[in-house]
Parts: structure tokens; C-alpha cells; sequence
């Protein structure tokens, strides 16, 4: 008797899959964890940054307004008008505290006032520059800092610029730079773009209190063909040339402490006396009053 075999059926269930989400998640979550590492980053970096810096930082991204215009549009002024007595109506100083008419108010609590020089309007000072004045070389740097911005090629010659505030005083430096020397070569002329920088400076120091020493520097490993004319007498001649530009662009001779060559005997990298940067032009504002007055007549 024969078997009757009966069909086999297979049911297949099929299963429906979700939708697909795409990868947009995955920025954004790498956006965020970004913004947390600069955010911590940013946490770290002012904890490790001295009350000092700061300072110098907060006096570095808002300088007073500091002009000698008696025109208020555009420049360091800001849009600001000028009385015609020379002194700023509407100042903020680097407090945030507003002088008004030229009067200083409370100058312990603000550090910062307005000091007549002259009789003219164009000697008048827009900010105190006292020696007792703790802020008075932060802000005779931010002053120097905007002087050299208006300057015309800033781009190129801003690695040639240094201004820094030390326990000394104020340091200015100009340094040379591969490709862009200050003074014709073994000459104590400076080139165009050098009498601009120290042009800049002078109106500033003139308004300081303080003397001022100016010195000149030589990189070590110079030949020179005359040998009775060296690096000494290089480094005294342009840092007298620079003490000549300064009187002739407004600073006066009072304000003169010393003029000294130092040749290549203090390099600005003391591990590489040989580099050019060390070749430069140092003006150091001395952290102490003059001992005599610098508007007394004699």
C-alpha cells in the first residue's frame, strides 16, 4: 500500500525595519565636546594667568582715548569732541570711571586724570602721566601700541615693534629683522619706515614724567673694515642718531637721561648672540621721577 506524502508550506514573516537617522547626531555631538574642550581650556588658561597679565591684557584691548586733536571723528578719539581748552569732555579711563571737563575726580580711586602742560592747547595731556601712577605706564603702551597702528605697512614691520611694561619702567624696542634692517648697513642712518616708529613714540614720551635712556645694540660676529670703527662705535652713533630723531619729532632734551652703545655686550637672545634681532634700538622709560622738574625754568 503506497504512503500519501502531503505538501510542505514555509510561511517567511517578514520584519519591518526602522527608518534610517543619518549621521547629523555625530556632529553635533562633536560640536559640543569642542565647545567643552575650549571652554575648559579657556578655565585652565585664566587660572594659571597672573593678576599682572590680567591687567595688561584688559589695558591692551581697551586703551584710553588718547589725542592731541582738537577734532573728534574718527582715530583714537573715537567720535569723541575736544573743549578749546585742549582737554577731553567725554573720557573713559582704563577703570571704566568717566571724566568729565577735564577735571580729574577721586584720582586714588581712578589712578588716571587730565595734567595741564602748557599754556596752548596743543601741550595739554588727555590722560595723567604721573609718577606715583601705577596705570601711567600700561597706558603710555597702549598709547604707543595705537601710534605704531596708524602707521602705514604695520603689517610688515610689527615683528620689528616691541613694547612691554617691567619692574624697570617701560621698555621700547626696535628690533631687526631678517629682510627688513633699521639702518643702512654699517651706517647710523635709519631707513624711512625706522624715522616713523621713533616719530610715533615721541609725543608720547614727551607727555611722561619720567627720563628716558636710549640705547643701541649690535648682533655679535660683525666684520667691520675700518678698525678704528666698531660695534661701539656703531651702537653709540644710531642710538645718538635715535636721540636726535626723538628731539626733532617733539621729545625735548630734559627728558634725556643717557645715550650709551653697548655693541653686542647685552643681546636680546642670549643664547644666540649672532641672530640679527639682537641688532636693535632700546628706549627705556626709568621708573622714577626726574629729580628736577621737567617744566621748570630755569
Amino acid at each position: 500500500m503506497s504512503r500519501q506524502q502531503g505538501s510542505i508550506i514555509v510561511k517567511k514573516v517578514k520584519k519591518g525595519s526602522h527608518a534610517h537617522h543619518g549621521g547629523a547626531w555625530k556632529i553635533a555631538y562633536a560640536d559640543f565636546v569642542t565647545a567643552m574642550m575650549a571652554f575648559f581650556l579657556l578655565l585652565w588658561l585664566i587660572n594659571m594667568t597672573t593678576p599682572e597679565q590680567k591687567e595688561g591684557l584688559a589695558n591692551y584691548f581697551a586703551p584710553p582715548n588718547i589725542s592731541e586733536s582738537t577734532s573728534g571723528s574718527g582715530g583714537a578719539m573715537g567720535g569723541r569732541a575736544m573743549d578749546d581748552e585742549g582737554a577731553m569732555t567725554s573720557s573713559v579711563e582704563s577703570n571704566g570711571i568717566a571724566a568729565v571737563d577735564g577735571q580729574s575726580r577721586d584720582s586714588s580711586a581712578r589712578g588716571a586724570g587730565n595734567v595741564r602742560e602748557g599754556a596752548t592747547a596743543e601741550k595739554d595731556s588727555a590722560f595723567d602721566l604721573s609718577a606715583s601712577d601705577p596705570q601711567m605706564f600700561h597706558s603710555a603702551a597702549a598709547s604707543i601700541r595705537q601710534a605704531w597702528e596708524a602707521l602705514p605697512d604695520i603689517t610688515e614691520m610689527s615683528d620689528n615693534l616691541i613694547v612691554e611694561v617691567t619692574e624697570n619702567g617701560l621698555d621700547i624696542q626696535i628690533v631687526e629683522q631678517r629682510g627688513r634692517p633699521m639702518f643702512q648697513e654699517g651706517s647710523k642712518y635709519p631707513y624711512e619706515w625706522m624715522r616713523g616708529a621713533i616719530a610715533a613714540v615721541a609725543p608720547t614720551l614727551q607727555r611722561l614724567p619720567n627720563q628716558i635712556r636710549v640705547s643701541g645694540h649690535t648682533a655679535a660676529g660683525t666684520v667691520y673694515s675700518n678698525p678704528a670703527y666698531g660695534a661701539w662705535e656703531l651702537s653709540s652713533d644710531r642710538a645718538n642718531t635715535v636721540r636726535s630723531l626723538l628731539g626733532e619729532f617733539g621729545l625735548s632734551d630734559d627728558h634725556i637721561h643717557s645715550v650709551v652703545g653697548r655693541a653686542s655686550s647685552d643681546p636680546f637672545f642670549a643664547n644666540d648672540p649672532y641672530l640679527a634681532a639682537n641688532e636693535r634700538i632700546r628706549i627705556t622709560v626709568i621708573n622714577e621721577p626726574s629729580p628736577i622738574p621737567l617744566n621748570m625754568a630755569p
